[in-house]
C-alpha cells in the first residue's frame, strides 16, 4: 500500500495551496495515457513497479485501473484519483476513461481538475476524442500542456503534428523540447530552455542514460554523441523551430493561448523526468473557481468549500460501501468537520475521509485547496453536491450529457432482484449512464440511457460482479432524449414517449431528429431542453 502525502501541519494554507498541482490525463483510446500515468507515479516514487497497460499473467494492471474490466480490458472506464508527492509539490493526478462512451465522466473529472495534460500518439496526431475532451478544457478554462507519446515507433513528421495542434485545435503550440531522432532513431530530447541534452539507452522498459550541458546545437561534443544523419537532421530541424516558433509564455499558458508540447516516450521512459520537472514548474496551483455569478472564489481566503464531482460503489469489496470524490476548493479540510450540505440544507460531519490510491485508501485527516479526498456515502452525497463550513457557495452546475442510446434492463434471476435493485440504484448514483422510468414504454422495466455499447455492457458486468444480480439487457429504438419543464408537462400528448428520470424530472424521447423538429412543429408552446432544467 502506498503511504500518503506527508502532512505538515504548521504551515499555512497558503503555502500548502502552492504545492499542490491538480491535473488530468485526456487522450484518444491507445494514445497512451494509462502508460504515461503509470510512469509519473513511478518518476514520483508512487509505486515501483509500473503496471501493464493491458493485463497478462505475467504482468501488474496498471494501478488506476481498479476495476475488473479495467484490468481485462485493459482501458480506464472510470476517473481515478490519486496523489503523490514530487520534488516538494503535492501532485492530485486524475486518470479520465479513455473510452468515448464515458466522456461525461471524463467532463466532470476535467472541472476537478487545474490543468490538462494532452497526450498524443505521434504516428497518428490529433484524434476525434483530443478534439472533444480539448473543447472541454477549452470550456473549462484550464492551461494544457501537449505530450506527444510514442516517439520511439513510427511518426508523422513534426512539424505536421504540430501544425494539427494549432489548426485543428486552435491553439499555438510550442515545443519546450525537441527529439533527437524518431522512431528507432528515436535517441534523445534537447531543452529549449536549459541547452541540455538528455540521451537514453534502448534497453527494455528503457532507462535515462546521461545528460550533458551543450553551449548549443553547434557543440562539438554532439557529433561523438550522435549518428551524423540524425544529428544533420536534428540541427535542421531546430533551426526552423527557433527561427519560426516562438519561447514559451506562462502569462499565455495560463490564459489557454499556448500549449507547451514535449516529446518522449512512457512506455520506454523517454523525456518522462524532464517533462515531470518542468510540468510542476509552469502548472498553476489551486484555481478560483468560477461561481455562476460571474465571480470567482478565493481559494485561500475562504473558508472550507467542496465538491462532489464522482460518486463510486463496490471500490474495494472488504469495504462494500460506497465513495463520493470531493474536490476541495477553498480553505482547510479537517476530518470531523462539520459542514453545511448546500442541496439538502443540513449540517453533515465528515468523519469518514480517504485517500485512494487504486483499491488501497488511507485516512485522510486534513487536505488543502486542489486535494481530492473520498467520503464515505451512505446516501448523503450526489455528483454537483457542494458542502463548506460557512455559507455554500454558489459553484457553477457540473454539465449533464443527454443520452444517445437507451435500453430496458431486467432481472434475469427473480431470486436476486432486491440486489439487482440495489445495483441499479447505487450503479446509477455514479452517473455512469442516465436511470429513466415510464408507464408508457418499457413495459414498465427501468430504462437506462448512455452515450456508447460500452456504458451498457460495464452496467451489466458491473451487476453481476458486484451484486451477483444477472440481467438482460434490451435496446430500445430511441437516439434523442429532451427535458422539459414541469409547466410544459401537461401539454404533452398522450402519444409521446414521455419519461422521468431519477431527479423526477420530465423528458421526451425520439427516434430520429426528425421526429423532433416534427414534434416540436406540432407541439411548439412545449419547449425542448438539452439538459435537465435546474430548481
Amino acid at each position: 500500500m502506498s503511504e500518503t502525502v506527508a502532512q505538515k501541519p504548521n504551515q499555512s494554507i497558503e503555502e500548502e495551496t502552492k504545492r499542490r498541482r491538480t491535473f488530468a490525463i485526456i487522450a484518444h483510446p491507445d494514445a497512451g495515457k494509462t502508460t504515461l500515468t503509470e510512469k509519473l507515479l513511478l518518476y514520483g516514487g508512487a509505486i515501483q513497479l509500473a503496471g501493464a497497460v493491458k493485463a497478462r499473467k505475467n504482468r501488474k494492471a496498471a494501478t488506476s485501473d481498479w476495476m475488473e474490466m479495467e484490468k481485462e480490458k485493459g482501458i480506464s472506464i472510470t476517473s481515478a484519483a490519486l496523489q503523490f508527492e514530487y520534488s516538494g509539490h503535492v501532485l492530485n493526478l486524475l486518470d479520465t476513461p479513455g473510452h468515448e462512451d464515458f466522456s461525461e465522466d471524463t467532463y466532470r473529472t476535467l472541472i476537478a481538475a487545474d490543468t490538462a495534460v494532452m497526450v498524443l500518439d505521434a504516428g497518428k496526431g490529433v484524434e476525434p476524442q483530443t478534439i472533444k475532451l480539448f473543447k472541454v478544457c477549452r470550456d473549462r478554462g484550464i492551461p494544457i500542456v501537449t505530450f506527444i507519446n510514442k516517439m520511439d515507433r513510427p511518426t508523422k513528421n513534426l512539424f505536421v503534428l504540430l501544425d494539427e495542434i494549432e489548426k485543428v485545435l486552435g491553439i499555438a503550440a510550442v515545443p519546450m523540447v525537441w527529439p533527437i531522432g524518431t522512431g528507432v532513431d528515436f535517441s534523445g530530447v534537447y531543452s529549449r530552455k536549459d541547452k541540455k541534452i538528455l540521451t537514453y539507452d534502448k534497453t527494455p522498459g528503457g532507462s535515462q542514460k546521461s545528460s550533458f550541458q551543450t553551449s548549443g546545437v553547434n557543440d562539438p561534443e554532439l557529433d561523438s554523441q550522435f549518428e551524423d544523419w540524425v544529428l544533420k537532421s536534428f540541427r535542421e530541424e531546430l533551426e526552423l523551430v527557433e527561427g519560426g516558433i516562438s519561447e514559451f509564455n506562462q502569462e499565455d499558458f495560463l490564459e489557454s493561448k499556448i500549449t507547451p508540447v514535449f516529446f518522449g516516450s512512457a512506455v520506454n521512459n523517454f523525456g518522462i523526468q524532464l517533462f515531470l520537472d518542468e510540468f510542476i514548474k509552469i502548472a498553476p496551483p489551486p484555481l478560483f473557481f468560477p461561481l455562476k455569478d460571474g465571480s470567482r472564489l478565493d481559494p485561500i481566503n475562504t473558508p472550507f468549500s467542496g465538491f462532489i464531482f464522482k460518486v463510486q460503489a463496490n471500490m474495494n469489496r472488504q469495504h462494500r460501501d460506497r465513495i463520493a470524490f470531493l474536490r476541495v476548493t477553498s480553505g482547510k479540510f479537517e476530518r470531523g468537520l462539520n459542514v453545511l450540505h448546500g442541496r439538502l440544507g443540513k449540517s453533515v460531519k465528515l468523519s469518514s475521509s480517504f485517500a485512494f490510491f487504486g483499491q488501497d485508501r488511507n485516512t485522510v485527516d486534513e487536505a488543502y485547496p486542489g486535494d481530492i479526498i473520498g467520503l464515505v456515502n451512505p446516501g448523503t452525497y450526489a455528483i454537483g453536491d457542494i458542502v463548506a463550513s460557512s455559507k455554500v457557495p454558489d459553484l457553477k452546475s457540473l454539465p449533464v450529457f443527454a443520452p444517445e442510446l437507451f435500453a430496458t434492463i431486467s432481472s434475469a434471476d427473480t431470486a436476486s432482484m432486491k440486489s439487482f435493485r440495489k445495483g441499479i440504484d447505487q450503479l446509477a448514483e455514479e452517473g455512469i449512464l442516465h436511470l429513466f422510468s415510464s408507464q408508457t414504454i418499457g413495459g414498465g422495466l427501468p430504462i437506462i440511457g448512455a452515450m456508447g455499447q460500452l456504458q451498457f455492457e460495464v452496467f451489466r458486468r458491473r451487476l453481476m460482479d458486484e451484486y451477483n444480480a444477472p440481467s438482460t439487457i434490451t435496446i430500445l429504438p430511441y437516439v434523442i432524449s429532451c427535458w422539459i419543464g414541469q409547466e410544459d408537462l401537461p401539454k404533452v400528448p398522450s402519444s409521446a414517449n414521455l419519461v422521468t428520470d431519477r431527479g423526477g424530472r420530465a423528458a421526451l424521447l425520439f427516434d430520429t431528429e426528425w421526429d423532433k423538429g416534427y414534434f416540436q412543429k406540432k407541439n411548439p408552446e412545449i419547449t425542448l431542453l438539452d439538459y435537465p432544467p435546474t430548481s
